[in-house]
C-alpha cells in the first residue's frame, strides 16, 4: 500500500511539473508583443531572440538526457525546475537587450530540460502503475496553458508592470515545486546496474518516432503561430473571431488527450497515432479549403484533436526501446519537439509570403501524412529485462 501511496504521490508531482510548464510557457508567448513593445524591436529580431528559446531548449533537453542516468530524473527535475519561472522574472525585469537575451536564454534552457526530466519521470510512474497516463500530464499542460494565456491577459489590460506580473508567477509555482519534488521517484541505478554490463538503446526506432513527433510540432506550431492571421486577413473575419481560433485548437487538443489513456490501453497506441494523424492531415485540407470564418473554427479544433495522440505516446515509444531505463531515449526523442517548433512557424510564413496562407496550410498535408505512415512505430516495446533503477528510496 505504501508504494501505492507513493507513485500517486509521484504522479502528482509530474502532473504539477507539467501544469508549471504550461503556465510559464503560456505567460511568456502571449506577452511577447510587451516585450517588443518595450525594446522597440522589429519584427525579425524578435523573431530572432524568441527563435532562440526552443533552440536552448534542445540543448538543455540533451543535457538533462546526460545527466539523468547518472544523477537521476528527480534530482534534474527538482534543480531545473525552479529556473524557469525565476528566468520569466529575469525577462520581465530586463532593461536592456543583454539582459533580456540572458533572461531568455535562461528560460530556453530551463523548459528544455524540464521538459525532459518530466517526461522521463512521467513514463517511470507509468510503467509502474501498468497503465497509461502519460497522455493525463499533457492534458493538465493544456489547461495551464489556457489559464496561463488568461491571466496574462487580465495581466496585459492591467497596470500591473510585466516584471511585477512574471514575479507572481514565480511566487505562486515556485514553492509548490520545492514541496512536491521529494514525491518524485528517484531513478537512481543500483550498484548491480552501475558494474554490469548495461544493454543498448536501440537508436533507429527513437529517431523514426522522433520524425513523426516533429512533423506534429511543425503543424503545432504554424497553428499556434498562424491561426489568428489565416481568420484576419486571408478570411476576413474580426480580431474577437480570429483570436478564438487558437483556443479552438487548445482547447479541442485538451479534450483529446483526456481521451487517449482511455483509448490506448483498449486500442493500442498504434492504431491511435494512426488514425490522430490521418484526421490531421484532413483537418489540414478543410483548412487550405474553408469558405469561411467558421468552417476554419472547426477545422482548427479538429486539428488540435488529430495531432494530440502523438505527442505523449511518442515519448512512451521512446522509452519502451531504452532497455536501461535510463531516460536517454526520452530527452533525446524531446529534442525533436524544438526542431518542429523551430521549423514550423517559419515555414509555414515562408510559404504564405509567397503564395498565401490556403498553401501554407495546404502544405501541412504531406508533412502530417508523415505521422500515420511512422505510426507502426510507436508500438510500445516489452524491456529486455527489468529497469534496472529503485522505485522506493535511493540506495544507501
Amino acid at each position: 500500500m505504501e508504494h501505492l501511496i507513493d507513485l500517486r504521490r509521484a504522479r502528482l508531482a509530474v502532473t504539477y511539473a507539467f501544469v508549471v510548464q504550461g503556465i510559464c510557457f503560456a505567460s511568456l508567448v502571449t506577452r511577447i508583443p510587451t516585450l517588443q513593445e518595450r525594446f522597440d524591436l522589429a519584427d525579425v529580431t524578435l523573431g530572432l531572440l524568441v527563435g532562440l528559446v526552443p533552440i536552448v531548449a534542445g540543448v538543455g533537453s540533451v543535457v538533462a538526457g546526460a545527466l539523468s542516468p547518472r544523477r537521476g530524473s528527480r534530482a534534474v527535475l527538482r534543480v531545473m525546475g525552479p529556473t524557469v519561472p525565476l528566468g520569466l522574472v529575469l525577462v520581465g525585469l530586463a532593461s536592456s537587450i543583454p539582459v533580456l537575451l540572458l533572461g531568455l536564454v535562461v528560460v530556453g534552457f530551463g523548459l528544455g530540460s524540464v521538459d525532459a526530466s518530466m517526461n522521463i519521470q512521467g513514463v517511470r510512474v507509468q510503467d509502474d502503475l501498468g497503465r497509461s497516463v502519460v497522455a493525463s500530464y499533457y492534458a493538465a499542460f493544456s489547461l495551464a496553458g489556457l489559464v496561463g494565456a488568461l491571466l496574462a491577459a487580465l495581466a496585459a489590460g492591467s497596470t500591473l508592470a510585466l516584471g511585477a506580473f512574471f514575479a507572481l508567477v514565480a511566487l505562486v509555482t515556485v514553492p509548490g515545486q520545492l514541496a512536491v519534488g521529494r514525491w518524485l521517484l528517484p531513478g537512481h541505478p543500483t550498484p548491480a546496474a552501475e558494474t554490469a554490463e548495461r544493454p543498448r538503446i536501440s537508436w533507429t526506432p527513437v529517431v523514426v518516432v522522433g520524425i513523426a513527433l516533429m512533423c506534429v510540432y511543425i503543424a503545432d506550431s504554424g497553428a499556434s503561430s498562424w491561426s489568428a492571421v489565416y481568420l484576419n486577413d486571408g478570411l476576413g473575419s474580426s480580431e474577437a473571431t480570429a483570436a478564438l481560433a487558437y483556443g479552438c485548437y487548445a482547447l479541442m487538443t485538451m479534450v483529446g488527450r483526456i481521451l487517449v489513456d482511455r483509448s490506448v490501453d483498449r486500442a493500442g497506441p498504434v492504431p491511435l497515432v494512426r488514425i490522430g494523424g490521418l484526421v490531421a492531415a484532413a483537418a489540414a485540407l478543410a483548412l487550405a479549403l474553408a469558405p469561411s470564418p467558421a468552417w476554419a473554427l472547426v477545422a482548427f479544433g479538429v486539428l488540435g484533436l488529430g495531432i494530440c495522440p502523438a505527442i505523449p505516446l511518442a515519448f512512451s515509444a521512446a522509452a519502451s526501446h531504452d532497455p536501461t531505463a535510463s531516460g536517454v531515449a526520452v530527452a533525446r526523442v524531446n529534442v525533436f519537439n524544438y526542431a518542429g517548433f523551430v521549423v514550423g512557424a517559419p515555414l509555414i510564413g515562408g510559404i504564405a509570403e509567397g503564395v498565401g496562407l490556403r498553401w501554407a496550410f495546404a502544405a501541412l498535408v504531406p508533412i502530417l501524412l508523415v505521422v500515420p505512415a511512422l505510426a507502426g512505430w510507436f508500438r510500445v516495446a516489452p524491456h529486455a529485462r527489468p529497469d534496472p533503477v529503485v522505485d522506493g528510496a535511493v540506495p544507501a
